[in-house]
């Protein structure tokens, strides 16, 4: 249901219909060209209906009349002079626009988010400052857009990737993109994912790097193209210039570190190499998200990738200066840190895998005591929450979590208890009947250390 326009408005509307244009004059004179005049003349003063199948019909000519492209300039570039064509086509433009069908895939809708997106990034350059009208406005575009991100055509995703970096201008046009971020920025990032070759919370390649350079150069996963692929870490680039806002979230829901890894391991250009870096040097500046998104940096393997990097022969001089500041910045966190750190780092990431730690004995000797107390007994309340998973495609979470367990009561049999009071014997004992013959050895010799001690 659509509201009735403004009586001032309705009525200069009628007016500028009613009068005439001399159009074949404005094409004589090159104001417009003779197939701007047919495609007018084409859904000019005729029904609805048939001015929708005819948009349907020539969905390229008018989005080139309307909007200018490859065809040539819009109509409103070559009209500029022509207050009088001007502002019959900008009505003509709103009776193409209206009473559309509801189906995101409709030619109209296409032709008005366009529109509205050019219109709503203008304003933002000429006026910054929010206003709860603009702020509403952004929000449906973003709204009708996201929908445009779930089709499975990739021209379409790439319509509205290319509409939201149009948008995402200002400061509250990014929040407001991020407040709306489970329709609008988790397809986008599904989407890296794809890209990526891995699934979220499921595929181990993200965490382990188990990516060769035969595999690398074959192109990217899920049929992803470059320039798709490129717009969206363009809005995610521009997303993350709000780091302090996002930069936890994306890591807590869309694991964003090992998935910008491991992109950077596959990116096949430099454009692409350049917004991947400078994305993750964005997120980890941010004095908020130093304590939790470099520790989860170092445990995605991100050094050893910028170092692959360094020996690339790379030209682009801000890719350069991006990452020489991300290998500085690591460089100073890890020469502070202690293998403990390390540790709590991987485990806070949410995400095991089989690091150095896991399997060093003098490691537990020294650090058990310290993982079962440190805040709060903050780690083996992660393990829990990491064990009660079932990690179904990496299954190796599990036999690592089970590993750790068997070395913390080994080493600390006293706080058995605490372990026990988190549920972590009672999964370990289930996870005796995993199909996974690494989890169930792992499950076993964790029960193992438990009835040495002989208690129930």
């Amino acid at each position: 249901m659509s509201l009735d326009p403004p009586t001032y408005l309705s009525s200069l509307q009628n007016n500028i219909r009613a009068r005439p244009i001399p159009w074949e004059g404005a094409v004589r004179a090159g104001t417009i060209t003779d197939n701007d005049l047919k495609t007018i003349k084409a859904v000019d003063k005729v029904r609805k209906e048939q001015r929708r199948q005819t948009v349907e019909g020539n969905l390229e000519g008018y989005q080139s009349l309307i909007l200018g492209g490859s065809m040539g300039k819009s109509v409103f570039e070559s009209a500029a002079k022509r207050a009088d064509v001007v502002q019959y086509m900008l009505v003509l433009t709103g009776d193409l626009l209206n009473g559309h069908s509801n189906n995101p895939e409709d030619p109209i809708p296409l032709l008005a988010s366009s529109v509205l997106t050019m219109l709503a990034a203008d304003a933002q350059l000429r006026s910054p400052r929010s206003t709860k009208q603009t702020d509403n406005a952004l929000s449906k575009i973003y709204q009708y857009l996201s929908s445009l991100t779930k089709s499975q055509d990739s021209g379409l995703k790439d319509i509205a990737v290319q509409q939201y970096s149009s948008l995402l201008r200002t400061r509250k046009a990014r929040e407001l993109f991020w407040g709306q971020r489970e329709a609008t920025v988790t397809p986008l990032v599904d989407v890296l994912r794809e890209a990526a070759g891995a699934g979220k919370d499921t595929d181990s390649t993200l965490w382990s790097g188990a990516t060769s350079i035969r595999s690398a150069t074959e192109g990217l996963g899920g049929g992803v193209g470059l320039q798709l692929l490129y717009h969206i870490l363009l809005t995610m680039w521009q997303l993350s210039f709000e780091a302090s806002l996002v930069g936890k979230g994306l890591q807590r829901d869309q694991e964003i570190l090992p998935l910008y890894t491991q992109l950077l391991r596959l990116s096949p250009k430099e454009k692409t190499t350049r917004l991947l870096l400078s994305t993750i040097l964005n997120l980890l500046s941010a004095p908020s998200n130093k304590d939790t998104l470099l520790p989860t940096a170092v445990a995605a393997r991100l050094p050893a990738v910028l170092a692959n990097l360094k020996s690339r022969h790379l030209t682009d001089p801000d890719l350069l200066e991006d990452l020489k500041a991300l290998n500085g910045m690591l460089d100073e966190y890890m020469s502070s840190q202690t293998t403990f750190h390390e540790y709590a780092a991987e485990v806070e990431s949410g995400k095991l895998i089989w690091s150095p730690p896991h399997r060093d004995s003098g490691f537990w000797r020294e650090n058990a005591r310290k993982i079962l107390d440190e805040d709060g007994g903050a780690l083996p309340k992660k393990l829990a929450e990491i064990m009660s998973k079932e990690w179904a495609d990496d299954k190796s979470v599990l036999a690592i979590a089970c590993n750790d367990v068997s070395w913390l009561v080994k080493e600390a049999p006293e706080k058995r208890a605490q372990l026990e009071k988190l549920g972590i014997k009672g999964r370990v004992m289930e996870l005796m009947q995993d199909k996974d013959e690494a989890v169930r050895w792992e499950s076993l010799r964790a029960v193992g250390e438990w009835l040495r001690y002989s208690f129930d």
